[in-house]
């Protein structure tokens, strides 16, 4: 069997483009295991769940960490960082958080030769390694808000399918965490961390996502409410949780003691909320807009930009070589003083097509072809990566108008991938249609009565009904449709408190 991303792959088995052996049609889950490989996102390490991020794939983060690093410090977030280990005692202190988080935590147990006397585990989140500090540092109302963010990594063991960027054992992430005097205040923050998800999504991504409100069963553990951007894969049926940004309310703070003297010389429990966003972007934004050629890189996040390549010709003088090189060396060095991220593509020990088909397996949203009547003509041909259209431009408008077609081809690719989504959304107001609708790989909105026990009712049914798989609430729109007077649960009958989003899930 020909491994991830290698050209060829078993008898019968079309090929579609440098590296890859399979369509997304033929084979999703295949097609994207190459194009991660193939497209030098990342590569395989010899320990199952745990992948390398190469440069391609790390830029991409960079960019993503630089945007939101600069919002969180707007509001007045401070970066830190805490230790990667966590002791037993910390990590139990909160029953319903660990229970939720047991099976994913990995523990160190030996040191060197010798059995450790206490073991630590590897922290899967920090609020356990955090808070026993908040505890001691908020002593008075001055103290508040405490607003910490560290950027690293975390550990959780996952036992289901590793998957890159999706499910892996360990990942890179922001988490905050913050402390206030009062609800109000942590619940505004909640909101505004929110939108700078959405803004992650649809901004930077340009993946459309659904801001919601997850269900008391899907909550974050030991929480008092999570709220959460969904997002959707078309070509699997499945949403994928894009991001979280949780109110905890004050059950940590009465675990960790976290009290502090209030303007009136009384004693109170501070409000806390923690928010996170990982890696698991940028693989969201690969399966949205990935082809049968490779990736399709929205030009805001893509490490490059622009890739010029130049298209030699054996024919042409040693002068007029030079001079077709130096002026794709001048076209380069304009467009990155212009602030757009560029890379001259000249090797002569490879053809113009291989080159081609190179940067688009990579997904460098640009190609900029120069030869030699394109020299003559003081024009070149800019090739976008998402449509393939191409547009003959002058060398004097290039760097203006490779800045625009960025900004065109970034508005391109949200729009058409918000209009896949909202095709692949159903309503039903009964059970009867829903397994069918989830089989036809869509999510389903539902009237519904906010009860686990009609969530573990649909998971049940939904398994039971068909191979696919179950379905679970993905969240409750913040956005709602009106909810007319005595519209009934789909599922229970009972009187129907809000619409829900449900579907089978990554």
């Amino acid at each position: 069997k020909a491994a991830p991303g290698a050209k060829g792959g078993k008898d019968g088995q079309k090929e579609s483009g440098l590296g890859l052996a399979v369509t997304r049609e033929e084979d999703f889950g295949a097609w994207y295991s190459q194009v991660v490989v193939a497209g030098e996102l990342i590569d395989y390490y010899d320990i199952s769940g745990c992948y390398i991020l190469r440069p391609w794939a790390y830029s991409m983060w960079e960019t993503i960490k630089d945007f939101m690093d600069k919002e969180i410090k707007k509001e007045g977030v401070e970066n830190c960082y805490f230790p990667l280990f966590v002791s037993q005692a910390r990590l139990e202190a909160e029953k319903d958080h660990i229970e939720d988080f047991a099976p994913e935590v990995a523990w160190v147990t030996r040191s060197g030769n010798h059995d450790m006397e206490c073991p630590i585990a590897v922290r899967p989140t920090s609020e356990t390694v955090m808070y026993p500090q908040f505890a001691n540092w908020i002593r008075s109302h001055r103290d508040l808000p405490l607003k910490l963010n560290q950027w690293c990594n975390v550990v959780r063991w996952e036992f289901k399918h590793p998957t890159p960027f999706i499910r892996s054992r360990e990942f890179l992430w922001q988490e905050g965490h913050t402390a206030y005097s009062n609800k109000a205040d942590a619940d505004k923050e909640v909101r505004h961390i929110l939108d700078l998800y959405r803004r992650v999504y649809e901004e930077l991504l340009a993946v459309p996502v659904i801001p919601g409100v997850k269900s008391e069963k899907e909550k974050f553990a030991g929480g008092l409410y999570t709220t959460t951007v969904e997002a959707f894969i078309p070509a699997t049926g499945r949403g994928i949780q894009g991001a979280t940004s949780h109110c905890l309310g004050q059950n940590f703070a009465k675990m960790f003691h976290i009290e502090y003297e209030n303007a009136k010389g009384g004693r109170s429990m501070v409000w806390q909320n923690s928010w996170g966003c990982t890696t698991r972007t940028i693989g969201v934004a690969v399966m949205v807009h990935g082809d049968d050629t490779g990736l399709v890189l929205p030009p805001r996040v893509a490490p490059l930009q622009v890739v010029v390549v130049t298209i030699p010709n054996t024919k042409l003088s040693q002068e007029d070589s030079d001079r077709l090189r130096d002026t794709a060396k001048g076209m380069t060095a304009a467009l990155v003083a212009a602030g757009v991220r560029t890379k001259l593509d000249d090797r002569d020990n490879y053809t113009p097509g291989w080159k081609y088909n190179h940067w688009e397996l990579k997904g460098v949203p640009l190609r900029c072809e120069f030869g030699p009547r394109d020299m003559d003509a003081g024009h070149c041909v800019v090739v976008r990566r998402d449509t393939r259209e191409k547009e003959t431009v002058k060398l004097a408008h290039l760097t203006v108008r490779a800045a625009e077609i960025c900004e065109e081809m970034q508005a391109d690719m949200l729009a058409r991938a918000t209009e896949k989504r909202n095709a692949s959304v159903a309503t039903c107001m009964t059970f009867d249609g829903f397994v069918e609708a989830l089989d036809d790989k869509k999510m389903v909105i539902t009237p519904w009565c906010e009860t686990k026990a009609s969530e573990d009712l649909v998971k049940k049914m939904t398994a039971d009904a068909t191979d696919g798989g179950a379905a679970k609430t993905l969240c409750i729109p913040l956005v709602q449709p009106p909810l007319a007077p005595g519209t009934k649960c789909f599922v229970t009958g009972a009187p129907a408190t809000t619409w829900v989003i449900w579907g089978r899930s990554y």
